[in-house]
Formats: structure tokens, sequence, C-alpha cells
């Protein structure tokens, strides 16, 4: 590839014959050699490792979407908009995120780096803005946990009102455990709590058919009737509908962390297509069958849905409208199990994203010390502190807490994919620039080509404005209004204080990941927009080594051979 470049062209990363990727990202070691970086390295216990499989992979991206937004979430979504709002903004909003997740897939199989898209918009479009996105993600992440915690306390009140702050406590404590071992034991319990989910979904929707065919506690036919009692199929007007797409945000965000397990994946030009490909297409099928049975089976004023001080979660009132205490238990426990997954999954990506901005030189060094096993437990234990925010419940009450903190990570959510969408912009105009040919993207959506990256950026703007109708209409609530869009000055400060410290640095010693190379000078303003002429398209590619090339030829063997119908079948489960 490098004989294939102009003169003058920069040269493509380094990697050794382990595979390892030598970047300003953080160096990325194969998990075979994780003592690699204990002795004669000048910055040991700095390295993460690649212990990630393709199958734990895609349960990641599973687990990042499928959790309290799906179980819980839409309960309160159904309350405030009623079930045809459900229906058309859950439809929307995933296909916003197939999109986004296609544009991100291009960058992370090219760029396999610590940080995910963070890094990207750091890179392709600006530092500042890559900062300010970078602690705002973390943020979202170390919020979501405490919301997961929150929503553990609200399942724990279907059965009993006794100190609900313990199993928050349990549970967090359980979390940083697992993360604190290794990779792959927060990969494997990923695996099988992620697993369980997707089986529980298929019963539900089976489950689902037959109550609203008739078995049911009241034995009648339920068709679409709560679509016709009073205040339905649209709640609460424009603003129910719009409100929806805040809870709906929360409920799909996720997905796009799948990008920062690029940074410990195997094989990742190899994996990561794979995941992007077929994931997200059984996401979505997960999701609109299962909002279209709850809008159908469950009435957007049921009792203690959605209030300030408790919620339930409609799968569980499905299987009690089936008749079974017991069943309802049942889910309820299940619940409770996606709620330590998707508490799980955000620990683990915050703690990286974290972990990716200390490499940068964007946060205290420190955080980016890693035990042996390339656990990177300086930022594991920063990220978990913030969940402390879930003891709250007890002076204001879980439903409101919980309501609060899922507002803030839908708009979070939003923020990352309009910075997706502005990252794949950018790096699409700089591979089309300095004239590299399309064929040379390890992965590329071609029916996304050109206006991909510009439907995501508009379409999310549009649901970032209209998403707080109901806190300024038809009257103002303040503590609503600041939970929709604090996120947003947030970001404008966190930018403005970054470009202000650079700019007193000269323009030219900052490079295209925030670093200096030359001797300050002062300067009060700068625009540190990233030239998409002169950008280095070649630093961070990943190479693949000979432990990939065997691992795609078994694959290939296993699908050609005589049994190569049941691998492939194999393969598409797991």
């Amino acid at each position: 590839m490098a004989s294939d470049k102009p003169p003058g062209s920069p040269r493509p990363a380094s990697h050794d014959s382990k595979g390892s990727v030598q970047s300003n990202y953080g160096t990325l070691q194969p998990d075979q050699n994780p003592e690699a970086d204990v002795e004669g390295d000048p910055a040991p216990h700095t390295k993460l490792h690649r212990g990630l499989s393709a199958r734990q992979v895609q349960m990641i991206a599973i687990a990042g979407t499928i959790g309290t937004g799906l179980f819980l979430g839409t309960g309160r979504s159904l309350a405030r908009g009623g079930p045809a709002s459900v229906l058309i903004c859950y439809c929307l909003v995933g296909f916003v995120v197939y999109v986004t997740l296609l544009l991100l897939g291009e960058m992370a199989t090219q760029y396999p780096v610590a940080g995910s898209f963070n890094a990207y918009a750091t890179r392709f479009l600006s530092p500042s803005y890559g900062f300010a996105l970078s602690w705002n993600y973390w943020f979202n992440d170390a919020v979501s946990v405490a919301g997961d915690l929150t929503a553990a306390q609200i399942l724990l009140e279907y059965w009993t009102p006794w100190h609900p702050w313990v199993i928050s406590l349990v549970f967090w404590a359980f979390l940083v455990g697992v993360n604190a071992i290794h990779v792959r034991a927060y990969g494997e319990l990923e695996y099988w709590l992620s697993s369980l989910k997707v089986a529980t979904i298929v019963v539900f929707i089976i489950v689902g058919i037959i109550v609203n065919a008739g078995v049911n506690s009241e034995h009648k036919y339920i068709g679409g009737s709560n679509w016709r009692i009073p205040g339905a199929p649209f709640v609460g007007g424009f603003g129910g509908f719009a409100s929806v797409f805040v809870t709906a945000s929360f409920a799909f965000g996720g997905t796009e962390s799948l990008g920062i397990t690029a940074g410990e994946t195997k094989n990742p030009s190899r994996n990561m297509p794979r995941v992007v490909k077929f994931v997200f297409w059984r996401i979505i099928i997960f999701y609109v069958l299962t909002v279209l049975l709850i809008g159908l089976n469950v009435p957007w004023n049921y009792p203690k849905l959605s209030t300030k001080s408790t919620a339930t979660s409609p799968f569980t009132i499905i299987f009690h409208e089936a008749g079974s205490t017991v069943a309802a238990s049942f889910m309820n426990t299940v619940i409770m199990t996606s709620v330590l997954s998707a508490g799980n999954h955000a620990l683990f990506a915050g703690t990286r994203v974290l972990y990716g901005l200390s490499i940068t030189n964007q946060a205290p060094k420190i955080l980016a010390r890693t035990t042996s096993h390339g656990v990177p437990i300086y930022s594991l234990l920063l990220t978990s502190s913030i969940s402390i925010l879930c003891f709250g419940s007890s002076f204001i009450g879980s439903g409101e807490l919980w309501g609060w903190l899922q507002n803030i990570v839908g708009v979070s959510n939003q923020i990352a994919w309009f910075s997706i969408g502005l990252a794949s912009w950018r790096f699409r105009r700089a591979w089309i620039k300095q004239g590299r040919p399309l064929d040379e993207l390890k992965f590329r959506a071609g029916w996304t080509w050109p206006w991909g990256p510009f439907f995501v950026i508009f379409t999310v703007v549009f649901m970032i404005i209209v998403q707080g109708w109901t806190s300024v209409i038809p009257k103002f609530s303040a503590v609503d209004f600041v939970s929709y869009y604090i996120q947003i000055p947030v970001m404008a400060v966190m930018f403005v204080i970054w470009i202000i410290v650079t700019g007193l640095r000269s323009k030219s010693s900052v490079s295209a990941n925030g670093l200096t190379s030359q001797p300050p000078t002062r300067r009060v303003w700068y625009s540190d927009l990233v030239d998409a002429n002169t950008v280095d398209l070649y630093q961070d590619e990943y190479v693949e080594d000979e432990e990939d090339k065997t691992d795609d030829e078994t694959r290939k063997n296993r699908i050609r051979g005589k049994k190569g119908f049941l691998w492939r079948l194999y393969y598409w489960i797991v």
C-alpha cells in the first residue's frame, strides 16, 4: 500500500509482527502476549488487549441497545406519547441509528483505535470538538450506570419496598469487580446476559401475540382496541409525540459504542463489518415488533405505568395479563439481569472513553494506567464513582430520577450520533480530496454515499430541537428543560475551554490528534478545524497479521466444507 502513495504522503502506521497498532491513541496489543508491557517498556501498563471475540462483540452491540430503555423506558414512552407515537418514533430513530452505525463502521474498520468516534471527531473534525465530545460521552456512560442502578431499585419495588438502594449497591460492587478482572470477563458476562435477553424477547413476542389474541386474564380479544381508547393513539398531541424521541434515543443508545470495542477486538478488519452488517437488523426487528405489541396490549393510561414515584415494565404487565403472577415475577427477574447487563456495558464503554482521553493528553496521565491484564483501573474507578447519583432516588423518588437520567443520556446519545455524522463527512471528504481509491476502504456502505452523513446530522438536530416541546409549552418547566438541553451548553463550554487552552500555542504546533510538537507561541484564539487535504489517512490503519489470516482461512474452509450449511447457521446464531 505504501508504494502507491504519492511523494510526500504521510507514512502508514507501524505494526509489529504480532499485529499491535502503534498510534497516538494508545498501543493495542494482542491478548496472547499480556506480559509484553511489563518489562523494558518506558511507559508500562498503558496497553489494552485484544481479547474480545466476534461472538462477544456482536452480543455487546446487542447489549448496548437492548436494555432498560426497551424493557422499562417503553412504558414511559407509551404513557407520554401513546402507541402510535411510540411506533413511529422508534422506527425513525432506529433507521437513523442504522445509518449512523454504517458510517461508524467505515471508520472503525479502517482505524480500530481506542476512543472510537470520539477519536475520529478529534482526528477528522476538530481536536477541541473531540475533547468536548469525549468528555460528554464519558459523562453519558457514567450517568447511564447510575440510571441502570436506579432502574434496579424500580424493579425491586415490584416485590418489596424494603431498602431498594441495597440492590444498587450490590450491583455496583459486582460490576466494578467484573470489569476490573479482564476484558474477557466483561465480554463473557455480556455474551450470556445478552443471550438471555434475546431469548426473553423472543418469548415475549410469542406471549404478546397470544395475549392479544385472547389468552389473557379477561379472556377477550384485544386487537387494536388500546389504540382507540380516549387519548390514543397520539397522547399529548405534538408535544407528546416529540417527547418520545428522547426516550427512544435512550433505548437505542449504546449501538455507537460498538466502535469503542474495535480497539479490543480480534481481527477487526473482518469482524467489525460482520457486526455492522448483521447485528442491527436483528435489533430493529426486536424493537419494532416489541413496541408494536406493547402498544397493542398495554393501554397508555395503565396504573403506575410511569409516575414520579415509580414505573412498571410493560413486559411484566403483559406477562401478568397472561394470567400468571409467577411468570410476571420471572420476567421482572430477567429484566433485572438486563439492568445488570446494561450497566456492565456502560461502565466498560465509559472506562475506555476515559482511557482514550488520557492517551491523547486530554485527561490526567494516570487514567491511562492499566493492570497487567490490560484493564484501565483508574479510569474504571473514576467512571464507577459517578454512579453514586443513583442513591439520590431515596430523596426524590426512583421514577422521577430515572426520568431525568433518561433524558440526559438520550440527548447525549443524540449528540454522539450527530458527531459521528460530522466525523464521517470530514473523513469521506479527506479520503476523496487526497485521491485515495474507495476500494482501499476495508468496509464501505456504498448506498449511504454521499447523503448518509448529512441525513444523520440534520435529522438528529431536528429531534434535539423538538423533543423538549413539553418542557416549554403549555407551561415552562425549568427542571425538565434542563434535563433535555443541559448537555448542549456543557459541550459548548468544554469546546471553548480546550480551544482557548490550545490557542495559547502556535496553530501550527497543534496536530490532528490534539498533541503539540513545537515550542508554543502566545495566541488567544484560532480555529483548529482539521484540514482535509493534509490529515494523515495512513496513521492507525490496521494491518492483518498471520493470526487474522489463519482465522479467515479457517472460517472459509468451514463454510466451503461438507458441513458448510451448519457452520453458516452456527455463525449466524453466535
